[in-house]
C-alpha cells in the first residue's frame, strides 16, 4: 500500500499546543508575538490567494499571513497539488501561472512509495482532518499519525519537509493552519489506479 504524506507541504508543503486556548501568536492589528508588523505579507497573501477562503469564524489576518506562507514562500502547492498547474498555466513552460484549483492542496502526487496528503480541512473543517495541537506535532516532529506497521520507513513522515518547517515560529504555524482551515475541502485527489483508504489516504489499487 502507498500512503500519502501530510503536509504538509507546507504545508509541500505542514504542527502543538492547544488549538485556540494556547493558539500562539494572535496577529492583531498586523503585530505578531514580537511586535513585527505583518501588514505587507497579509495583503500579499490576499492577493495571492488561488481560491476562495472562507472567512467565517476566522482570524482574518493570520488567515492572510497563512496564504503568504503557504503560496509564497511554503511551496505547498507543488506537491500537494496534483497536477501543480492547469495545462495552459504552468510557468515552467513559459505560460501565465494558473494554479490548478480543482485539486488545490487536495494531494495525491506520487513520490516513490508515497503519495502526498491531502490537507483540505476535508474533515470535520480541519486541515488534513488534524487538530491543531497535531498540525503542530507534526510539523514540529514529523510524527505520521496515519503510520501503519508494515509500511516503508519509521513512523515519521517521509518527503514531507518538516526538519525545515518545525523551526518556523508558532505564530507562522497558526497562520498556516487558519488559512488551511479557510480553503475549499476537496477530497483526497488520488491518482488513476488508486483508491482512498478508510483514514482517507491513497493507495494503489
Amino acid at each position: 500500500m502507498r500512503k500519502f504524506l501530510l503536509i504538509g507541504g507546507l504545508l509541500s508543503g505542514i504542527a502543538l499546543t492547544g488549538p485556540f486556548f494556547l493558539a500562539p501568536g494572535h496577529a492583531q492589528n498586523g503585530n505578531n508575538e514580537y511586535g513585527e508588523r505583518d501588514e505587507s505579507r497579509i495583503k500579499q497573501g490576499f492577493a495571492i490567494a488561488p481560491v476562495h477562503l472562507n472567512l467565517e469564524g476566522k482570524d482574518r489576518e493570520l488567515v492572510g499571513l497563512g496564504s503568504y506562507l503557504v503560496n509564497a514562500t511554503g511551496g505547498c502547492n507543488d506537491c500537494h497539488t496534483n497536477p501543480s498547474y492547469t495545462a495552459t498555466g504552468n510557468p515552467f513552460n513559459g505560460q501565465p501561472t494558473q494554479i490548478n484549483v480543482a485539486g488545490y492542496l487536495a494531494g495525491g502526487a506520487s513520490f516513490g512509495p508515497f503519495f502526498s496528503r491531502d490537507i483540505t480541512p476535508y474533515k470535520n473543517g480541519l486541515p488534513a482532518g488534524r487538530t491543531w495541537e497535531e498540525f503542530l506535532e507534526v510539523i514540529r516532529t514529523g510524527k505520521d499519525f496515519d503510520y501503519q506497521p508494515g509500511q516503508p520507513g519509521p513512523p515519521l513522515l517521509q518527503v514531507m519537509p518538516w526538519p525545515d518547517y518545525r523551526y518556523m515560529t508558532d505564530h507562522e504555524l497558526h497562520a498556516i493552519y487558519e488559512y488551511l482551515s479557510a480553503i475549499p475541502p476537496l477530497a483526497p485527489n488520488c491518482p488513476a489506479g488508486t483508491v482512498i483508504t478508510s483514514a482517507g489516504e491513497c493507495a494503489l489499487n
